[in-house]
């Protein structure tokens, strides 16, 4: 009997492959997944976003480059195919692309059900003749009658989706609802049904409202995922499309007071310190400013300084760690 090959662990190549991606950091090359989030999050126009930027090679939400172009195929099982045109149209006058010309096709057909296998049968001749390099079908529940929370279903459906995936090289973005009043959830288990969905994915996306606030939270099983991204509908004329807004700017850091800067310099110390220019390095601050501080200590009677130099006079407010020699126990 062959055996299986091995190889020293050492001895491995140390680079792996490089991530590819359908559009940089949402959604990579061929992958499988979840685009996910609570009813009016804006999931279906995400999704016609990301059709737009991968028919155009434009960015989505303005930021993120589409790494690979091509045809979109695409199945809106609840929004009518005038509602479709529209939005796309939209989206496409907002990345300044001309509508007509984008590879995006739509199956206009009232239902497809991915568990049947008619349905699963007319699905793959479509695929063979129409080589998209990504499908979109929105939303998964009304592509089937199995029971979403039953793992075995579930994990059936799911293995058709990836077969397709395999056989065809493409993307698969399925859009699915996710439990309402679920923010106390991490955004991959606040899924509606069976877990199989979550782990499913190569690249989840998942929508969140909080008040008017709209944010997206990125998920990779091959790469880095994002912090949230708050996202912003913006309409101009005719064009209305999703925007990705740059995050708050985090609150600027307040220095200490420079007497509490002195201070908790000098309650580290273990022995008086000689010199200005020592304290001044150990405070980070400048030598007039120092100056005053330590006028303003001394004259408060928080400070002496004697022939081995400056010196708090103890007890006063600040902590002093314990020495981790065992010398004392902490306290002034």
């Amino acid at each position: 009997m062959k055996l299986f090959p091995v190889q020293r662990a050492a001895e491995l190549d140390a680079v792996g492959p490089q991530t590819q991606w359908l559009i940089q950091d949402l959604w990579t090359d061929q992958a499988v997944g979840i685009l996910g989030g609570e009813p009016k999050c804006c999931k279906s126009f995400l999704g016609l976003a990301m059709a737009v930027s991968v028919a155009s090679g434009t960015a989505c939400l303005d930021r993120f480059p589409a790494r690979r172009t091509g045809k979109v195929l695409l199945f809106p099982a609840e929004d009518s195919l005038a509602i479709v045109r529209q939005r796309l149209q939209g989206i496409a006058d907002a990345a300044q692309v001309l509508f007509a010309s984008l590879p995006i096709d739509v199956i206009t057909a009232p239902t497809l059900r991915l568990d049947t296998p008619a349905d699963r049968q007319r699905l793959l001749l479509t695929l063979q003749k129409h080589r998209p390099i990504l499908l979109i079908l929105d939303p998964l529940i009304r592509l089937h009658r199995a029971e979403e929370n039953d793992a075995t279903q579930m994990a059936a459906l799911l293995s058709f989706l990836r077969e397709l995936q395999r056989r065809f090289s493409l993307a698969v973005l399925l859009v699915h609802h996710a439990r309402k009043d679920s923010h106390s959830s991490r955004p991959g288990q606040a899924l509606r049904g069976s877990s199989e969905l979550h782990g499913w994915g190569d690249s989840n996306l998942y929508l969140r409202r909080k008040g008017t606030q709209l944010t997206l939270s990125t998920e990779h099983r091959a790469a880095a995922s994002l912090d949230p991204i708050p996202l912003q509908l913006t309409q101009s004329g005719s064009a209305l499309a999703l925007t990705a807004l740059d995050p708050p700017p985090a609150p600027p850091k307040t220095q200490p007071h420079p007497l509490e800067r002195v201070r908790a310099a000098l309650a580290q110390l273990q022995e008086p310190v000689f010199s200005v220019q020592q304290l001044r390095k150990l405070c980070a601050m400048r030598t007039q400013t120092l100056c005053a501080a330590l006028e303003e200590l001394t004259q408060q009677g928080e400070l002496s300084r004697n022939a081995k130099g400056y010196q708090l006079n103890l007890p006063f407010p600040v902590s002093r760690p314990i020495d981790p020699r065992g010398n004392g126990n902490g306290k002034h």
